[in-house]
Parts: structure tokens; sequence; C-alpha cells
């Protein structure tokens, strides 16, 4: 079981954090598809995947260079610094303080100002540019977290399958229902990835450093545990300091 720890927790940070992006991603892809025919936005989406796996073929042989130490040194403080990120907009969002997302209305915007450019000799091209970049933005994160989670431990491997079933559900399901996927549960799945990528980057930031963590690879749960006993200590103290937003969440 020791051995499998970090295997499925690789696996598992890799697979919700990819979800997230790729359902992101699905979102632009489909609003372009249905405003302006999909040979726009699958070819933009397969330029972006290209342009993706040129750069990990690029760049992914260099860190076999990195002395390790050096690489979960860096690599677990870029993790802090991402996963901070996350969880901080989680939180927030948890609160009220700021809006959840919702892909129904980033639907709604994309296919709005799809429309509005109707009327343009360029509006295939633009349409292709809106499936672009919404796969390749989410894409560079998804790079990122596969990197991340499975370059300090040589899992990379794991990480990738982890990122491939996201991204095969993901298409799965939304060739079945043909609509964004609204009823994903963005913020919650947001909130474990935050805590998962950080309590990843505070492992590895000790490794890096020398530490020897009791437990070794399990530590990993307990470091998990008290990040997120920490994280909704701050949500239950945020609903206090701001009751009329979290009372709008509420309903």
């Amino acid at each position: 079981m020791n051995d499998l720890s970090p295997i499925l927790s690789t696996v598992t940070a890799s697979f919700l954090a990819s979800f997230v992006e790729v359902v992101e991603a699905f979102t632009i892809v489909l609003a372009v598809g249905v405003t302006r025919g999909w040979r726009p936005a699958l070819t933009g989406a397969a330029l972006a995947l290209a342009l993706l796996a040129a750069l990990v073929l690029a760049f992914g042989p260099l860190l076999a260079l990195v002395p390790i130490a050096v690489l979960q040194f860096v690599v677990g403080v870029l993790l802090i610094l991402f996963g901070m990120r996350w969880l901080r907009k989680a939180i927030l969002r948890s609160v009220g303080v700021i809006a959840l997302h919702d892909e129904d209305q980033a639907f709604s915007k994309e296919t709005a100002a799809l429309q509005r450019q109707a009327n343009d000799r360029r509006a295939d091209y633009l349409a292709a540019v809106a499936s672009f970049k919404a796969v390749l933005l989410e894409g560079v994160e998804v790079v990122f977290i596969v990197i991340a989670v499975g370059a300090a431990h040589g899992q990379t491997l794991y990480a990738s399958l982890g990122a491939l079933a996201a991204f095969v559900l993901v298409m799965l399901i939304g060739l079945a229902v043909h609509r964004p996927l609204a009823r994903v549960p963005e913020n919650a799945l947001k909130f474990v990835v935050g805590l998962m990528l950080t309590s990843f980057g505070v492992f590895w930031t000790g490794e890096g450093l020398g530490a020897e963590w009791p437990g070794e690879d399990l530590a990993l749960l307990g470091i998990f545990a008290i990040m997120a006993a920490a994280s909704f200590a701050i949500v239950r103290w945020l609903r206090g300091v701001y009751p009329a937003a979290a009372e709008g969440i509420a309903r």
C-alpha cells in the first residue's frame, strides 16, 4: 500500500486538475462548433494540441538533466504558488466574495461574441483562434500540472495517464450531451485540487531541502489534512466577516 500511495495521489491530482481545465476548454470549443461550425473549432483545437505536444517533446527531456533535489525544490515552490492560487479563489468563491464559475454563462458569453463577428469576413478565422487560445491556455496548465506532480518522483507517466483519462472522460460526456458541463461541481474540484497541489508542493519543497518526512510518502496525507483543516477554518471565519455574501451562496 505504501508503494501505491504516491502513484494513486499522483494520478488523482493530475486527473482532477486536468478535468477542470479540460471542461473549461471544452466549453469554448463547443461554443465555436455550435456557432461557427466544427471545422474552425476542431482546427483551432488540433493546432493547439500539436503545439502543446511539441513543447512537451522539446522541453520534457531537459528535466532529466536537473539534479533531483533541485527539481523537487523548484517544482515544490511552483506547486505551492500554483496550488495556493487555486485554493484562494476556491475559498473566496465558497464564501461568496467572488462569483462561482458558471460554464453555461461562459458558453453564452462566447457564443454571443462569435455571433457579433458573424458578418466579419474573418469570422471562421477568428472562431478558430478562439478555439486555439482556449485549448492552448488550459492545455499549458495541464502540461505544467502533469510535469509538476509527476517529475519530482519520476511518475510523469502516471500523471500523464491521469490527464489523459480526464480528457477522454470530458470528451465522451461532452459528445453525449452536446452542451456545457455545467453540473460539474467545478468549485469543489478546484478546492480539492488546490489542497492537493499545495500539499505536493510542501512535501517536495521539504524533500528538496533534505527533510525526512515521517512515514515517507504517507506524510502527504497528513499535510493534506492540515491544509484542509486550515482552509475550512478560513472559510468559516470569512463567512463571519462577509455574512451577506455567504447568505447569497446559501440561497
